[in-house]
């Protein structure tokens, strides 16, 4: 019923209980076992930096000093409980690597991942079977700093902290790599080639036309991955047969055998061009999936527009969990924001797909603009309720305390129709064009900005 109270794994999947069952202070311990080199621990300790960030992605305060000031206020539930100045915290952000950041957020996926349902894509889930898993990947740029540091008052261009590569799982719903980079000029495709080595083998990689590159098909083979891009026209192919060819509704399908590239500059990639004709409309796919029988022309077809699903995860990162507005002028201080709203997204994602399974609904069909707020109400409200079942506990040592239970509150119960997502009427909004967009530059370009990063 979309007017019913979910009552029914509502609570249990709260993106609280998921935080903080899974980023622990031991897995601190390992990635700063793993990637200190000179830092020392202070009283801004990484466990406490991860979950202070946590918050403020949670919170979204007006800005840090307003955040660290509860924080270090007695009853700032929520906050990471550190007694220190505002000024100690922000030079941590500027010294502290933000690669401990990216070690914690690859630590916390590896331990979420067992309990994630495997309930997104159904359509999908046949191909569970003939791969390892189904990853889609893209890259995106961030917005601009905003509070700039002074070293950058000179420059009048647009300054854009970094860029993100992102590997998201198509049957999790979640991002399983998340690659930052200080430099926005750096090319896309050598960010993807890196991020190929953290992709398990047998995983079939989505991608854009983009990646239909010789290089790109190469950089899969050599690391035992199979890939669908949509065909780049600007690469060259040659014919080398036709393995079928049919109707899929009301387009014309074939699938031939084609050599990508002229062979001059690297040797030539054997792979499947997959072409549906409607009309005079054409769209082609490319594979380096040379059996049909594992992955057949109906199956790429129908897989390729789930490539937009990644394009979602930017919007989320960006919208609903304010990554568009960054409270650091620093890259460093940046990629440590960018990771803990990853690592919110993920549990997020996760109980959205808890949810959807206790409710009998897909989980696509839940909208994470409405239900990503709901959840971190009611997540900062157990934070709050919790500490203060803690304290009477301590008060009351020995001695037999009922506490009332958290389920069926309001502020950690929605109906399921407020968190459905609805049909769009009318055509799409337009985003508004911007020229500053063509006069950007990377925040490690600035003079003296490479020192910070």
């Amino acid at each position: 019923m979309p007017n019913s109270p979910l009552s029914c794994g509502w609570f249990q999947a709260n993106t609280w209980h998921v935080l903080h069952r899974h980023l622990t202070k031991s897995l601190c311990a390992s990635a700063w076992g793993r990637t200190r080199q000179a830092e020392r621990e202070r009283a801004w300790t990484l466990h406490a930096l991860v979950e202070f960030w946590t918050s403020v992605v949670l919170r979204a305060p007006t800005s840090l000093t307003q955040a660290l000031g509860a924080s270090a206020q007695e009853g700032g539930l929520g906050w990471a409980p550190v007694q220190a100045t505002p000024e100690a915290f922000f030079q941590r952000c500027q010294t502290l690597s933000w690669r401990m950041f990216a070690e914690m957020f690859q630590g916390f996926v590896a331990s979420v991942t067992p309990e994630v349902p495997l309930v997104y894509a159904e359509a999908m889930s046949g191909l569970r079977e003939r791969f390892a898993g189904v990853w889609v990947i893209d890259g995106s740029r961030l917005d601009a700093i905003r509070h700039r540091l002074k070293l950058t008052w000179r420059t009048r261009a647009v300054i854009l902290p970094g860029a993100l590569w992102v590997a998201y799982d198509l049957f999790r719903g979640i991002v399983q790599r998340l690659e930052f980079t200080a430099d926005a000029a750096q090319s896309e495709h050598e960010r993807a080639t890196e991020g190929l080595a953290t992709i398990p083998a047998e995983t079939l990689v989505v991608g854009d036309r983009l990646y239909a590159v010789p290089a790109f098909w190469e950089a899969l083979h050599a690391r035992g991955l199979w890939g669908v891009a949509r065909r780049n026209r600007l690469v060259k192919l040659k014919t080398r047969g036709r393995l079928s060819e049919g109707r899929l509704g009301d387009g014309e399908v074939t699938d031939h055998l084609v050599d990508a590239g002229c062979g001059a500059t690297a040797p030539r990639v054997r792979l499947r061009l997959i072409r549906v004709r409607q009309g005079r409309r054409t769209f082609a796919v490319l594979t380096n999936v040379l059996d049909p029988a594992r992955l057949s022309a109906a199956d790429v077809l129908a897989l390729y527009p789930l490539r937009w699903t990644v394009e979602r995860v930017f919007f989320d990162l960006k919208e609903v969990l304010n990554l568009h507005r960054f409270y650091a002028g620093n890259p460093n201080a940046v990629a440590m924001q960018v990771y803990a709203a990853a690592i919110v997204h993920v549990a997020m994602r996760v109980a959205q797909g808890q949810i959807a399974q206790a409710q009998g609904v897909r989980p696509e069909a839940i909208s994470p603009a409405k239900l990503f707020p709901r959840m971190a109400r009611a997540s900062m409200f157990t934070a709050s309720v919790e500490a203060d079942r803690a304290q009477i506990v301590a008060a009351n040592v020995g001695r037999s305390i009922i506490l009332p239970p958290l389920e069926g509150r309001p502020q950690v119960t929605t109906t399921l129709g407020d968190i459905l997502v609805e049909t769009r009427q009318g055509p799409r909004r337009r985003r508004r064009f911007c020229t500053s967009r063509h006069r950007w530059i990377s925040f490690r370009r600035v003079p003296g900005g490479r020192k910070l990063t």
